[in-house]
């Protein structure tokens, strides 16, 4: 199912509509999940089902039409290869869009198949719960996306099927999207409760030392993957080893780290400079923080082996997070979203984003009435306003935007992993961290640390659950 740009909240790091879109990256870091899956391979077997195109943009107009057939069955549903080939040609352009590494195709075809399986098992509990969406919600959804792309909703859908994707498949794919949302959110939020005596037992222990994981510090990493296939030979994995070695070398050699994440990293979902953004010892793998933690800032560790591939990390920021009496700058800014998709590239974004810019500062145009009709984060209504923030609450490559404006001041527009920003800053303030201030924000990072641990284990649990008959593999 392809993203179409629901708005939501992208910047706050907590957001369960953020996992949701990250469910690609989940995917490809999470193998076990398919250990666990009940399933029967049938290699020799297929069911051809003629008649069935190709779909989707960039499948459609150009491409040959062949017959259809199944290459898996989940829960005895159907996934067709013309549904895997659309999917993989929709995926292929948008990364190669936003300057990101376009695996081997072999490689991205199992993992979008992957991806599909759990989405339809996801989709089929979300019915069987009684998950519903209404035709009102869809045209909503369908509108916003038109307006996104400045278009009528007819303009939209002649530009869908000029591009080979029925419109009715546009519609399809915006409420499973939508079910997939509202059924996670329903499913993690009786999974990510934090009580009072959990965040009395954080305190205590980031008060006395007694865990060394829950110092009050707040470390920004950066990550160069090197990901090992499932099935990898030696000799690969000598290869591949012998690349991250490489790299390290060059790292520590004092080569740009970014350079570096943009020529070698797999890392799927990560920033273009592999930042991870500045967080508490808890929000990051045990083996991360064991490799980093006597490391100065600018040390580099690995290569690490993990179930993934090979990590190298460097340590951009250590920070004292904030305590009771301690003084922290707090920022109020606003800004504009907007996300690529296959009908607005990451270079148009842009060219929309600066052509606002202008307009503001000529004064034709007012940024808040431009948040609120064109951005396509949940900040859209408030006029893109996204309240005060202290450090750490944005991802880095919005922080540093941010932080390197002053009041009053509109940036140029800004690529992260989220989309296209145009940032503004309204104010700055200092303020002391009262003990409620320490108390939400322990509350808050030990629930987002929940929540990444809670979709996980949920999404296990459904794919282990499904059963999952692999035909033909797909072409």
């Amino acid at each position: 199912m392809t993203k179409y740009s629901i708005p939501h909240r992208p910047s706050r790091r907590s957001s369960l509509q953020s996992l949701a879109a990250a469910a690609l990256a989940l995917v490809l870091s999470l193998p076990v999940v398919l250990a666990q899956a009940q399933t029967l391979r049938l290699p020799g077997q297929q069911l051809r089902t003629p008649g069935l195109g190709a779909l989707g943009s960039g499948a459609g107009s150009g491409a040959q039409r062949q017959a259809d057939y199944i290459v898996a069955v989940v829960n005895s549903e159907p996934v067709t290869n013309n549904e895997v080939r659309a999917r993989m040609v929709r995926t292929e352009q948008q990364m190669r869009q936003q300057g990101a590494q376009v695996p081997p195709r072999a490689e991205l075809v199992r993992l979008l198949l992957e991806r599909m399986i759990v989405e339809r098992a996801q989709l089929q509990l979300a019915r069987e719960t009684g998950v519903q969406v209404t035709e009102a919600t869809v045209d909503d959804a369908v509108a916003n996306v038109a307006r996104q792309n400045q278009m009528s909703p007819e303009e939209l859908r002649r530009q869908l099927e000029a591009e080979g994707l029925p419109f009715s498949r546009f519609r399809d794919d915006l409420r499973n999207e939508i079910l997939l949302n509202r059924v996670r959110d329903r499913e993690l939020e009786s999974r990510t409760k934090v009580g009072d005596q959990e965040v009395d037992q954080f305190i205590r222990e980031q008060e006395s030392g007694s865990n060394p994981q829950s110092a009050a510090v707040e470390v920004n990493l950066a990550q160069i993957l090197v990901a090992v296939p499932e099935n990898a030979t030696t000799e690969q994995l000598a290869g591949l080893q012998a690349r991250a070695q490489l790299v390290a070398e060059r790292a520590r050699a004092g080569t740009d780290f970014a350079a570096l994440v943009k020529e070698f990293s797999n890392a799927p979902g990560s920033s273009p400079d592999g930042q991870m953004g500045l967080r508490s010892p808890e929000r990051y793998p045990e083996l991360f923080i064991n490799a980093t933690q006597n490391l100065q800032v600018g040390g580099v560790a690995g290569p690490l082996r993990s179930g993934a591939g090979f990590h190298v990390l460097k340590v951009i920021e250590k920070k004292r997070s904030g305590m009771p009496g301690d003084t922290v700058a707090e920022t109020r800014a606003r800004h504009i979203l907007l996300r690529p998709t296959p009908l607005l590239s990451e270079a148009a974004a842009l060219a929309r984003l600066a052509d606002f810019k202008k307009r503001i500062a000529a004064g034709q145009a007012d940024f808040a009435a431009l948040a609120r009709e064109y951005s396509q984060d949940a900040s859209a209504k408030d006029g893109g306003d996204l309240g005060w923030a202290g450090p750490g609450m944005f991802v880095p490559e919005f922080e540093e935007s941010m932080n390197s404006l002053a009041p009053g001041q509109v940036g140029d527009p800004l690529v992260s992993r989220f989309g296209v920003h145009l940032i503004q800053v309204l104010e700055r303030r200092s303020t002391k961290v009262s003990a409620r201030d320490q108390r939400e924000a322990v509350r808050s990072m030990l629930r987002e640390k929940k929540l990444e641990e809670a979709y996980v284990a949920w999404a296990q649990e459904v794919r282990g659950r499904a059963y999952v008959e692999y035909r033909d593999p797909p072409q």
